[in-house]
Protein backbone atom coordinates (compact mmCIF):
# COMPACT_ATOMS: atom_id res chain seq x y z
CA UNK A 1 0.00 0.00 0.00
CA UNK A 2 1.60 3.07 -1.16
CA UNK A 3 1.84 6.46 1.02
CA UNK A 4 -0.51 8.14 -0.51
CA UNK A 5 -3.01 5.52 0.13
CA UNK A 6 -2.37 4.86 3.50
CA UNK A 7 -3.32 8.76 4.22
CA UNK A 8 -6.25 8.85 2.17
CA UNK A 9 -7.33 5.75 4.85
CA UNK A 10 -6.35 7.27 7.91
CA UNK A 11 -8.30 10.69 6.91
CA UNK A 12 -11.57 8.79 6.32
CA UNK A 13 -11.01 7.00 9.98
CA UNK A 14 -10.58 10.36 11.71
CA UNK A 15 -13.42 11.95 9.59
CA UNK A 16 -15.55 8.92 10.67
CA UNK A 17 -14.56 9.18 14.66
CA UNK A 18 -15.08 12.90 14.49
CA UNK A 19 -19.26 12.08 13.31
CA UNK A 20 -19.32 10.01 15.87
CA UNK A 21 -18.46 11.80 18.19
CA UNK A 22 -20.30 14.50 16.66
CA UNK A 23 -23.56 12.46 16.81
CA UNK A 24 -22.89 11.31 20.42
CA UNK A 25 -22.77 14.74 21.56
CA UNK A 26 -25.74 16.02 19.63
CA UNK A 27 -28.17 12.97 21.29
CA UNK A 28 -26.54 13.78 24.58
CA UNK A 29 -27.09 17.63 24.27
CA UNK A 30 -30.96 16.45 23.06
CA UNK A 31 -31.55 15.15 26.55
CA UNK A 32 -33.42 16.02 29.55
CA UNK A 33 -36.37 18.03 29.89
CA UNK A 34 -36.62 21.62 27.55
CA UNK A 35 -37.11 24.36 31.32
CA UNK A 36 -36.61 27.94 31.15
CA UNK A 37 -34.11 28.57 34.07
CA UNK A 38 -33.65 31.61 35.75
CA UNK A 39 -31.01 32.93 38.41
CA UNK A 40 -32.20 33.72 42.09
CA UNK A 41 -31.82 37.34 42.17
CA UNK A 42 -32.90 40.64 44.00
CA UNK A 43 -35.84 43.08 43.03
CA UNK A 44 -38.05 45.41 44.20
CA UNK A 45 -41.75 44.02 44.82
CA UNK A 46 -45.22 45.67 45.69
CA UNK A 47 -47.76 43.64 47.09
CA UNK A 48 -51.35 44.86 46.04
CA UNK A 49 -54.64 44.55 46.18
CA UNK A 50 -56.76 45.28 42.78
CA UNK A 51 -60.49 45.94 42.98
CA UNK A 52 -63.07 47.77 40.72
CA UNK A 53 -65.77 50.57 41.83
CA UNK A 54 -67.43 53.76 41.06
CA UNK A 55 -66.51 57.32 41.77
CA UNK A 56 -68.96 59.15 43.78
CA UNK A 57 -67.97 62.71 45.71
CA UNK A 58 -67.12 62.67 49.89
CA UNK A 59 -70.33 64.83 50.21
CA UNK A 60 -73.63 64.84 48.19
CA UNK A 61 -77.15 65.86 49.61
CA UNK A 62 -80.39 64.06 47.69
CA UNK A 63 -83.41 66.97 47.90
CA UNK A 64 -86.29 66.04 48.12
CA UNK A 65 -90.16 67.74 49.30
CA UNK A 66 -91.35 67.90 52.31
CA UNK A 67 -94.63 69.09 51.30
CA UNK A 68 -96.57 67.83 47.82
CA UNK A 69 -97.34 70.28 45.12
CA UNK A 70 -97.12 71.13 41.90
CA UNK A 71 -93.68 73.36 40.84
CA UNK A 72 -93.60 76.42 39.56
CA UNK A 73 -90.51 77.84 39.31
CA UNK A 74 -87.41 76.01 38.77
CA UNK A 75 -83.74 78.45 38.83
CA UNK A 76 -80.86 75.70 37.97
CA UNK A 77 -80.20 73.58 34.89
CA UNK A 78 -78.55 69.65 35.88
CA UNK A 79 -74.38 70.76 35.91
CA UNK A 80 -75.58 74.32 37.15
CA UNK A 81 -72.85 75.31 40.05
CA UNK A 82 -74.88 76.52 42.94
CA UNK A 83 -74.12 78.36 46.30
CA UNK A 84 -75.13 77.67 49.71
CA UNK A 85 -78.73 79.65 50.22
CA UNK A 86 -79.42 80.02 46.75
CA UNK A 87 -83.00 79.82 45.09
CA UNK A 88 -83.50 76.66 43.46
CA UNK A 89 -87.05 75.95 42.71
CA UNK A 90 -90.99 76.85 44.56
CA UNK A 91 -93.83 74.99 44.76
CA UNK A 92 -96.92 76.35 44.34
CA UNK A 93 -97.95 78.24 47.52
CA UNK A 94 -101.46 79.27 47.20
CA UNK A 95 -102.57 75.97 49.06
CA UNK A 96 -99.94 77.09 51.98
CA UNK A 97 -100.89 80.49 52.43
CA UNK A 98 -104.44 80.01 52.53
CA UNK A 99 -103.52 77.49 55.34
CA UNK A 100 -101.67 80.54 57.48
CA UNK A 101 -104.85 82.77 56.76
CA UNK A 102 -106.98 80.31 58.60
CA UNK A 103 -104.04 79.95 61.53
CA UNK A 104 -103.87 83.28 61.69
CA UNK A 105 -107.50 83.80 62.01
CA UNK A 106 -108.25 80.97 64.48
CA UNK A 107 -105.11 81.81 66.85
CA UNK A 108 -107.18 85.60 66.82
CA UNK A 109 -110.54 83.99 67.82
CA UNK A 110 -108.61 81.65 70.13
CA UNK A 111 -107.22 84.89 72.07
CA UNK A 112 -110.52 87.15 71.63
CA UNK A 113 -111.84 84.05 73.65
CA UNK A 114 -109.11 83.88 76.42
CA UNK A 115 -109.72 87.75 76.97
CA UNK A 116 -113.58 87.36 77.44
CA UNK A 117 -113.29 84.21 79.66
CA UNK A 118 -110.44 86.28 81.80
CA UNK A 119 -112.62 89.08 82.28
CA UNK A 120 -115.68 86.88 83.28
CA UNK A 121 -113.08 85.30 85.80
CA UNK A 122 -111.94 88.66 86.91
CA UNK A 123 -116.31 89.51 87.56
CA UNK A 124 -116.72 86.15 89.12
CA UNK A 125 -113.44 86.92 91.47
CA UNK A 126 -114.70 90.37 92.30
CA UNK A 127 -118.60 89.03 93.48
CA UNK A 128 -117.06 86.73 95.78
CA UNK A 129 -115.26 89.30 97.26
CA UNK A 130 -117.64 91.69 97.10
CA UNK A 131 -120.10 89.05 98.81
CA UNK A 132 -117.53 87.92 101.75
CA UNK A 133 -117.33 91.00 102.55
CA UNK A 134 -120.67 91.89 103.71
CA UNK A 135 -121.10 88.92 105.09
CA UNK A 136 -118.00 89.82 107.46
CA UNK A 137 -120.25 92.45 108.41
CA UNK A 138 -123.77 91.40 108.57
CA UNK A 139 -123.83 87.69 108.43
CA UNK A 140 -127.60 87.94 107.71
CA UNK A 141 -127.52 89.70 104.78
CA UNK A 142 -125.83 87.31 102.83
CA UNK A 143 -126.31 83.30 102.83
CA UNK A 144 -123.91 80.48 103.41
CA UNK A 145 -125.52 79.08 100.51
CA UNK A 146 -124.83 82.46 98.14
CA UNK A 147 -120.98 82.43 99.21
CA UNK A 148 -120.93 78.80 97.62
CA UNK A 149 -122.39 79.69 95.04
CA UNK A 150 -120.37 82.40 93.63
CA UNK A 151 -116.79 80.23 94.65
CA UNK A 152 -118.11 77.48 92.78
CA UNK A 153 -118.50 80.47 89.65
CA UNK A 154 -115.22 81.52 90.61
CA UNK A 155 -113.67 77.92 90.00
CA UNK A 156 -115.52 77.94 86.93
CA UNK A 157 -114.43 81.01 85.13
CA UNK A 158 -111.21 80.11 86.53
CA UNK A 159 -111.13 76.36 84.43
CA UNK A 160 -112.29 78.75 81.12
CA UNK A 161 -109.52 80.61 81.43
CA UNK A 162 -106.94 78.19 81.68
CA UNK A 163 -109.29 76.33 79.07
CA UNK A 164 -108.87 79.21 76.63
CA UNK A 165 -105.01 79.67 77.43
CA UNK A 166 -104.41 75.66 75.92
CA UNK A 167 -106.55 76.71 73.52
CA UNK A 168 -104.42 79.74 72.00
CA UNK A 169 -101.60 77.56 72.80
CA UNK A 170 -103.14 75.37 70.29
CA UNK A 171 -103.71 77.67 67.81
CA UNK A 172 -100.43 79.14 67.87
CA UNK A 173 -98.59 75.66 67.27
CA UNK A 174 -101.08 75.64 64.13
CA UNK A 175 -100.40 78.77 62.81
CA UNK A 176 -96.39 78.10 63.48
CA UNK A 177 -96.98 74.35 61.38
CA UNK A 178 -99.19 76.18 58.77
CA UNK A 179 -96.18 78.75 58.41
CA UNK A 180 -93.52 76.33 57.88
CA UNK A 181 -95.25 74.33 55.60
CA UNK A 182 -95.61 77.50 53.33
CA UNK A 183 -91.72 78.09 53.81
CA UNK A 184 -90.82 74.47 52.57
CA UNK A 185 -92.84 75.90 49.29
CA UNK A 186 -89.30 77.66 48.40
CA UNK A 187 -86.32 75.42 48.53
CA UNK A 188 -82.94 76.90 48.90
CA UNK A 189 -79.38 75.22 48.50
CA UNK A 190 -78.09 73.38 51.65
CA UNK A 191 -74.73 73.66 50.23
CA UNK A 192 -71.86 74.81 48.18
CA UNK A 193 -71.42 72.06 45.15
CA UNK A 194 -72.88 71.48 41.78
CA UNK A 195 -76.01 70.12 40.22
CA UNK A 196 -75.12 66.31 38.96
CA UNK A 197 -78.63 65.12 39.30
CA UNK A 198 -82.08 67.44 38.32
CA UNK A 199 -85.36 65.12 38.29
CA UNK A 200 -88.22 67.41 37.75
CA UNK A 201 -89.43 70.03 35.39
CA UNK A 202 -91.64 73.35 35.44
CA UNK A 203 -95.58 72.03 35.86
CA UNK A 204 -94.49 68.42 37.25
CA UNK A 205 -95.57 67.58 41.40
CA UNK A 206 -93.08 66.81 43.90
CA UNK A 207 -94.21 64.63 46.67
CA UNK A 208 -93.16 64.00 49.84
CA UNK A 209 -89.76 62.44 50.63
CA UNK A 210 -91.46 60.45 53.21
CA UNK A 211 -93.63 58.40 50.49
CA UNK A 212 -91.30 57.84 48.19
CA UNK A 213 -87.05 58.63 48.72
CA UNK A 214 -86.39 57.62 45.38
CA UNK A 215 -89.02 59.22 43.38
CA UNK A 216 -89.59 62.01 45.76
CA UNK A 217 -85.85 63.01 44.95
CA UNK A 218 -85.93 66.39 43.06
CA UNK A 219 -81.93 66.72 42.80
CA UNK A 220 -79.22 66.14 43.95
CA UNK A 221 -75.98 68.69 44.82
CA UNK A 222 -72.27 67.13 45.32
CA UNK A 223 -69.09 69.20 46.30
CA UNK A 224 -66.99 67.27 43.63
CA UNK A 225 -63.50 68.94 45.31
CA UNK A 226 -63.16 66.02 47.27
CA UNK A 227 -63.98 62.77 45.18
CA UNK A 228 -63.63 59.11 46.41
CA UNK A 229 -63.82 55.93 44.72
CA UNK A 230 -65.48 52.83 46.80
CA UNK A 231 -64.15 49.45 45.75
CA UNK A 232 -65.61 46.22 46.13
CA UNK A 233 -62.80 43.74 48.27
CA UNK A 234 -63.02 40.19 48.36
CA UNK A 235 -62.86 38.53 52.29
CA UNK A 236 -59.42 36.88 51.55
CA UNK A 237 -58.06 40.30 50.88
CA UNK A 238 -59.93 43.13 53.15
CA UNK A 239 -57.48 41.72 55.80
CA UNK A 240 -54.25 42.77 54.01
CA UNK A 241 -55.33 46.34 53.64
CA UNK A 242 -55.23 49.30 56.22
CA UNK A 243 -56.36 52.52 56.29
CA UNK A 244 -54.03 55.10 54.71
CA UNK A 245 -52.43 52.72 52.55
CA UNK A 246 -51.61 54.22 48.98
CA UNK A 247 -53.21 53.38 45.61
CA UNK A 248 -53.21 53.97 42.27
CA UNK A 249 -56.54 54.80 40.54
CA UNK A 250 -57.52 54.05 36.95
CA UNK A 251 -60.53 56.08 35.98
CA UNK A 252 -62.29 54.45 32.69
CA UNK A 253 -63.11 58.06 31.12
CA UNK A 254 -59.48 58.75 31.57
CA UNK A 255 -57.67 55.48 30.58
CA UNK A 256 -54.35 57.10 29.53
CA UNK A 257 -53.67 58.97 33.39
CA UNK A 258 -53.73 56.84 36.45
CA UNK A 259 -54.36 59.26 39.72
CA UNK A 260 -53.03 58.62 43.31
CA UNK A 261 -55.18 57.67 46.21
CA UNK A 262 -55.49 56.99 49.96
CA UNK A 263 -57.79 54.20 51.63
CA UNK A 264 -60.00 56.56 53.97
CA UNK A 265 -62.28 53.86 55.29
CA UNK A 266 -63.08 50.26 55.41
CA UNK A 267 -66.43 48.72 56.41
CA UNK A 268 -67.30 46.37 59.21
CA UNK A 269 -69.88 44.61 57.55
CA UNK A 270 -69.99 43.24 54.20
CA UNK A 271 -71.44 43.40 51.13
CA UNK A 272 -73.03 40.03 50.23
CA UNK A 273 -72.94 39.18 46.55
CA UNK A 274 -74.75 35.43 45.15
CA UNK A 275 -72.32 33.59 42.85
CA UNK A 276 -72.75 31.87 39.88
CA UNK A 277 -73.38 28.46 41.99
CA UNK A 278 -76.30 28.43 43.56
CA UNK A 279 -74.65 27.37 47.12
CA UNK A 280 -72.32 29.50 46.99
CA UNK A 281 -71.75 33.15 47.91
CA UNK A 282 -69.10 35.80 47.69
CA UNK A 283 -68.29 38.11 50.13
CA UNK A 284 -67.07 41.44 49.51
CA UNK A 285 -66.37 44.74 51.45
CA UNK A 286 -66.09 48.21 50.26
CA UNK A 287 -63.09 50.05 50.78
CA UNK A 288 -63.59 53.49 50.45
CA UNK A 289 -60.24 55.29 48.73
CA UNK A 290 -60.51 58.89 48.00
CA UNK A 291 -58.27 60.06 44.83
CA UNK A 292 -55.99 62.93 45.83
CA UNK A 293 -55.55 64.47 42.17
CA UNK A 294 -59.00 64.10 40.74
CA UNK A 295 -59.31 66.04 36.65
CA UNK A 296 -61.78 68.44 37.33
CA UNK A 297 -64.14 67.47 34.53
CA UNK A 298 -64.98 64.11 36.67
CA UNK A 299 -68.27 63.19 36.81
CA UNK A 300 -70.14 60.77 39.89
CA UNK A 301 -70.76 57.26 38.81
CA UNK A 302 -67.33 57.11 36.59
CA UNK A 303 -66.08 53.31 36.70
CA UNK A 304 -62.99 53.06 38.21
CA UNK A 305 -60.60 50.39 39.50
CA UNK A 306 -57.83 50.82 42.49
CA UNK A 307 -54.62 49.07 42.59
CA UNK A 308 -53.97 49.31 46.45
CA UNK A 309 -50.65 48.98 47.82
CA UNK A 310 -50.17 46.48 50.79
CA UNK A 311 -47.10 45.77 51.37
CA UNK A 312 -43.01 46.97 49.69
CA UNK A 313 -39.80 45.47 49.73
CA UNK A 314 -36.69 47.08 48.83
CA UNK A 315 -34.40 44.52 47.05
CA UNK A 316 -35.81 41.60 48.19
CA UNK A 317 -34.58 38.41 47.64
CA UNK A 318 -37.27 37.00 44.53
CA UNK A 319 -38.25 33.56 43.06
CA UNK A 320 -40.81 33.91 39.60
CA UNK A 321 -44.30 33.29 40.92
CA UNK A 322 -44.56 30.35 38.43
CA UNK A 323 -41.47 28.58 39.61
CA UNK A 324 -43.06 28.02 43.12
CA UNK A 325 -44.69 24.39 43.61
CA UNK A 326 -46.09 21.69 45.74
CA UNK A 327 -44.89 18.20 46.25
CA UNK A 328 -46.30 15.78 49.12
CA UNK A 329 -43.32 15.40 51.93
CA UNK A 330 -42.21 11.91 50.75
CA UNK A 331 -40.74 13.08 47.75
CA UNK A 332 -38.01 14.73 49.79
CA UNK A 333 -36.33 12.27 51.27
CA UNK A 334 -34.09 12.21 48.88
CA UNK A 335 -33.27 15.77 49.10
CA UNK A 336 -29.80 17.09 48.09
CA UNK A 337 -27.94 16.04 51.22
CA UNK A 338 -24.84 18.42 50.00
CA UNK A 339 -27.40 21.62 50.40
CA UNK A 340 -26.14 24.65 52.71
CA UNK A 341 -27.97 24.28 56.29
CA UNK A 342 -29.38 27.86 55.07
CA UNK A 343 -30.93 26.28 52.18
CA UNK A 344 -32.73 23.77 54.30
CA UNK A 345 -35.75 25.84 56.01
CA UNK A 346 -38.40 25.08 57.37
CA UNK A 347 -40.93 23.86 55.20
CA UNK A 348 -44.23 25.41 54.42
CA UNK A 349 -47.12 23.32 55.15
CA UNK A 350 -49.74 23.66 52.53
CA UNK A 351 -52.02 20.77 53.51
CA UNK A 352 -51.25 17.22 55.43
CA UNK A 353 -48.21 16.51 53.54
CA UNK A 354 -47.65 19.04 51.29
CA UNK A 355 -44.97 21.33 50.84
CA UNK A 356 -44.03 24.66 48.78
CA UNK A 357 -40.43 25.10 46.75
CA UNK A 358 -38.80 25.21 43.66
CA UNK A 359 -36.44 22.80 41.50
CA UNK A 360 -33.16 23.92 41.93
CA UNK A 361 -30.86 23.06 38.84
CA UNK A 362 -27.50 21.04 40.16
CA UNK A 363 -24.33 21.91 38.21
CA UNK A 364 -24.88 18.31 36.31
CA UNK A 365 -28.09 19.84 34.88
CA UNK A 366 -29.99 17.89 37.38
CA UNK A 367 -33.11 19.30 39.44
CA UNK A 368 -33.73 18.88 43.13
CA UNK A 369 -36.84 20.33 44.85
CA UNK A 370 -35.99 22.16 47.74
CA UNK A 371 -38.34 23.85 50.26
CA UNK A 372 -38.48 27.86 50.33
CA UNK A 373 -40.75 30.06 52.79
CA UNK A 374 -42.11 32.65 50.87
CA UNK A 375 -43.34 36.34 51.90
CA UNK A 376 -45.28 38.85 49.74
CA UNK A 377 -46.15 38.72 46.13
CA UNK A 378 -45.28 40.96 43.73
CA UNK A 379 -47.21 41.26 40.18
CA UNK A 380 -44.87 38.38 39.23
CA UNK A 381 -42.19 37.61 41.80
CA UNK A 382 -42.00 35.81 45.39
CA UNK A 383 -40.47 37.12 47.89
CA UNK A 384 -37.92 34.57 49.70
CA UNK A 385 -37.77 34.14 53.04
CA UNK A 386 -35.79 31.07 53.64
CA UNK A 387 -34.24 28.08 51.75
CA UNK A 388 -32.43 29.87 48.69
CA UNK A 389 -29.48 31.83 48.30
CA UNK A 390 -28.79 34.56 45.51
CA UNK A 391 -27.17 33.69 42.33
CA UNK A 392 -28.85 29.91 42.83
CA UNK A 393 -30.35 28.67 39.46
CA UNK A 394 -33.86 27.36 39.76
CA UNK A 395 -36.42 26.49 36.94
CA UNK A 396 -38.80 29.15 36.25
CA UNK A 397 -41.16 27.51 33.77
CA UNK A 398 -42.75 26.38 31.89
CA UNK A 399 -45.81 25.55 34.48
CA UNK A 400 -46.05 22.10 32.61
CA UNK A 401 -43.10 21.30 33.02
CA UNK A 402 -42.71 22.48 36.79
CA UNK A 403 -45.64 20.52 37.19
CA UNK A 404 -44.29 17.09 35.59
CA UNK A 405 -40.83 17.44 36.77
CA UNK A 406 -39.19 15.02 39.73
CA UNK A 407 -36.13 14.77 41.67
CA UNK A 408 -32.98 14.21 39.59
CA UNK A 409 -34.73 14.21 36.42
CA UNK A 410 -32.60 16.21 33.80
CA UNK A 411 -33.20 19.19 31.87
CA UNK A 412 -31.95 21.82 29.38
CA UNK A 413 -32.13 25.49 29.00
CA UNK A 414 -34.46 26.46 26.94
CA UNK A 415 -33.06 29.43 24.43
CA UNK A 416 -34.25 32.79 25.25
CA UNK A 417 -37.25 34.27 23.11
CA UNK A 418 -38.92 37.79 23.41
CA UNK A 419 -42.19 35.26 23.94
CA UNK A 420 -40.44 33.51 26.83
CA UNK A 421 -39.47 36.84 28.12
CA UNK A 422 -43.44 37.72 28.41
CA UNK A 423 -44.26 34.49 30.16
CA UNK A 424 -44.53 34.43 33.38
CA UNK A 425 -48.02 34.25 34.81
CA UNK A 426 -48.98 32.99 37.96
CA UNK A 427 -50.35 29.28 37.26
Amino acid sequence: MSKKTKYGVAAVVLIALVAIVGVSAARSTGKGTLVRIEAVSSQDLVASVTASGQVSPRTKVDLSADITGRITRLAVKDGDFVKEGQFLLQIDPQQYEAQVQRAEAALANARASLAQARANQLQAQRNLERQQEIRKTNAALVSAQEIEQLQTQNEVNQALVKAAEENVKQNEASLKDARWQLSRSTIYAPMTGRVTRLNVEVGETAIMGTLNRDAATLMTIADMSILETKVKVDETDVSRISVGDSAVIQIDAFADTTFLGRVVEISNSSISRTSTAATDQAIDYEVTVRILNPPSDTRPDFSSTAKIVTDTRKQALSIPIIALTVRENEELTNEDKSAPAAAKAPAVQVGKKDVEGVFVVGEDNKVSFRPVRVGIAGEKYFEVLDGLKSGERIVAGTYQAIRELKDGQLVREQPPTPAATKAGGTP
